[in-house]
């Protein structure tokens, strides 16, 4: 289907030309001296590669070196064509056969020649013969900028291996085919998974102009069930493709192109995971599409933004990557160029942005890379911006047009499709391992359902991840209407964790993740205390430091959500508790428990909050939750706490 994903193929050079000689010469090679069998074999060759048919044509064209072992224009067709069919192992063997046998009239096909040898990851001789090609053969117009590109391609490729000394991270890129149970002889492509590893969506090309959504589960890591199409009203006879599934599996995002209701050749759409299957495909509306081309959609992990490639008025040239946000009226904003960190005046497509919500992968044809399309990725900083593309380097990118990534929540695997020798049909699904140096941040998740603790039922809450020495919110996720929610959880910072909701009282927990994680899922159930009289929390993320009772600063972001509390509920009165464990003088503990708790209230104070509505008392270790005999018994015992004295 053309138009909503135009680079999983692309041909080599066109056939025609690449199978008729350039010229003759009155020395060395003679092609009108070749023998009358070959000749015709050669003829027939052409016929068939005309019409499409490759693998005839080259067949044919091995018959005609067999039957003369020096016809130089046979062997330079033959490698040609076993180039677009990325063999270049074998296409160099014919391009060195050719030149053998007359130099001179290999000049000609020299370019072709390098770009083969930059097929097998040879740059710096694909360097050299592509400099040869230029000094020697002098060409002009489209072909003198074609031999530019190639060389600025090569030249980069050459200073990347020279950058490599002594790599420490001994990460071989070896791609793992997904299995029959996945793959078929059909072409399969643009991969995307639930945040668990469990489900697997893709695309399979179920005949020449139709594609479907197929979809597959794990129970155990490796171990793929038989595919079957995703149920419900998605898969339709219309034009549908570029899939990708949110992290809770709960929404999916494609793009439609040619639909009686797009506002544009290609737009995007939306569906949602229904109890009997997905829902018919509903547009994003012209807030999202435009007139132009519009493709590629990928969200956020927390479902807050959407990315994707657009062809829009306005951009920087070419395609360009943009995003809308999601609005507090559950409508998407207008679209967000990523600007000139991200786009160029050429093609940027195929975003991906990983769990950690921070790291960006995509394709694009402009900055420095290897070949016709590179995959890069960015990291989004505190500000909003975006870092300086970095290239994913070799083998990943070549000079090939390279297609998208799909990156798993642990930053170590990576999902893509290729057409590679163990292949069951065109393109298959593979995994590898990804390079350190290229990985996003590992991720962890928490997933549950917030609750009402007096009725048990679901509650459309907000939960927001913020780090603690910054103070900048992460990740801010609405719960679905029976209380679900998913929550992404980068490594390399501290959390506070809060849920909040009108009505109610906040809940708070923290996750510190700044060394690392040990596992990868929490599950997290989450009960939301109504506001009334004696309703009481632990205040998890107020800090101090050992026998000291100022505020640590990472203790503000839990503080001012207390202010607003107060804010929003003007009537309540509070009583903040210090408590403490059993290790020192019960004395001690009670004079820094009461100082503790007298900080948080000078805090509120401090925010205009009306000191009649608020109390300090340190109750020492006379009240713990926890046994005191065990550190993580003490640490639940230390404690500060808010209670609702009055209304």
């Amino acid at each position: 289907m053309k138009g909503w994903f135009n680079i999983i193929t692309a041909p080599y050079l066109l056939l025609l030309i690449l199978l008729a000689p350039l010229f003759t010469t009155g020395q060395g090679y003679r092609p009108d001296k070749v023998s009358k069998k070959a000749a015709q074999l050669y003829e027939k060759a052409y016929e068939k590669a005309a019409a499409g048919n490759n693998r005839e044509a080259i067949d044919l064209l091995q018959q005609a070196t067999d039957a003369d072992e020096n016809y130089a224009d046979a062997w330079v067709a033959l490698a040609k064509l076993q180039a677009e069919s990325k063999n270049y192992p074998y296409s160099l063997i014919c391009f060195r056969r050719a030149l053998s046998i007359d130099a001179e009239y290999f000049k000609p096909y020299l370019l072709s020649y390098a770009i083969t040898l930059g097929g097998t990851g040879d740059f710096t001789k694909a360097l050299e013969i592509t400099n040869r090609y230029i000094e020697q053969y002098k060409p002009t117009g489209t072909a003198l900028e074609t031999a530019q590109k190639r060389k600025k391609n090569f030249e980069f490729a050459t200073q990347q291996e020279k950058s490599i000394v002594a790599p420490t991270d001994k990460t071989i890129f070896a791609p793992k085919n997904l299995g029959a149970t996945v793959n078929s002889k059909m072409a399969e492509y643009l991969p995307s998974q639930t945040i668990d590893g469990r489900q697997l969506f893709f695309t399979r090309r179920v005949d020449t102009y139709n594609e479907d959504f197929f979809t597959s589960t794990t129970t155990r890591p490796g171990i793929w069930e038989s595919a079957a199409p995703v149920k419900g009203s998605l898969n339709t006879p219309q034009s549908e493709g570029a899939m990708m599934i949110s992290q809770d599996g709960e929404w999916l995002v494609f793009t439609g192109c040619y639909r009686p209701d797009s506002y544009g050749g290609c737009d995007l759409y939306i569906s949602y995971r229904t109890p009997s299957g997905w829902s018919a495909a509903v547009n994003l509306g012209a807030g999202v599409n435009s007139d132009q081309w519009e493709s590629q959609p990928c969200l956020s992990p927390d479902k807050q933004e959407l990315y994707f490639a657009s062809r829009r008025a306005g951009g920087f040239g070419g395609s360009d990557l943009y995003v809308c946000k999601m609005q507090e009226n559950g409508r998407w904003g207008a679209p967000v160029n990523l600007g000139p960190s991200v786009n160029t005046p050429a093609d940027e497509q195929c975003p991906f942005l990983h769990a950690d919500n921070q790291t960006l992968y995509f394709t694009s044809s402009h900055w420095p890379g290897y070949g016709d399309d590179d995959i890069f990725f960015v990291r989004k900083q505190t500000d909003g911006s975006w870092t300086q593309p970095i290239n994913l380097g070799y083998p990943i990118n070549t000079i090939d047009r390279e297609g998208t990534l799909f990156i798993t929540a642990d930053g170590k695997t990576a999902l893509y499709s290729a057409e590679r020798k163990d292949s069951y049909g065109g393109l298959d699904l593979y995994s590898f391992e990804l390079k350190e140096k290229n990985r996003p941040y590992p991720t962890r998740w928490v997933q549950g359902r917030v609750t009402d603790k007096k009725t048990g039922k679901g509650i459309a809450a907000t939960l927001e991840l913020t780090d603690l020495t910054t103070r900048q919110i992460i990740s801010k996720v609405k719960t679905d209407s029976s209380g679900n929610y998913l929550l992404t959880l980068p490594t390399g910072r501290d959390y506070a964790f809060t849920v909040n909701q009108k009505g109610y009282l906040f809940n708070s927990d923290q996750y510190f993740l700044k060394n690392g994680i040990s596992d990868s899922a929490a599950q997290k159930n989450i009960v939301l205390q109504p506001i009334e009289k004696n309703a009481a929390i632990v205040l998890k993320n107020i800090f101090f430091e050992t026998n000291r009772f100022e505020l640590s600063p990472a203790s503000l972001t839990e503080l001012d959500k207390l202010v607003t509390l107060l804010q929003e509920n003007p009537t309540i009165k509070i009583e903040i508790g210090g408590h403490t464990d059993n290790v020192g003088k019960a004395t001690d503990n009670l004079t820094l428990s009461d100082l503790r708790a007298k900080a948080v209230v000078d805090y509120l104070q401090g925010k205009r909050i009306d000191p009649s509505r608020l109390t300090a008392k340190g109750y020492g270790m006379t009240q713990p939750v926890a046994d005191n005999s065990t550190p993580e018994g003490r640490a639940l015992n230390r404690r500060t706490e808010m209670k609702i004295t009055g209304l």
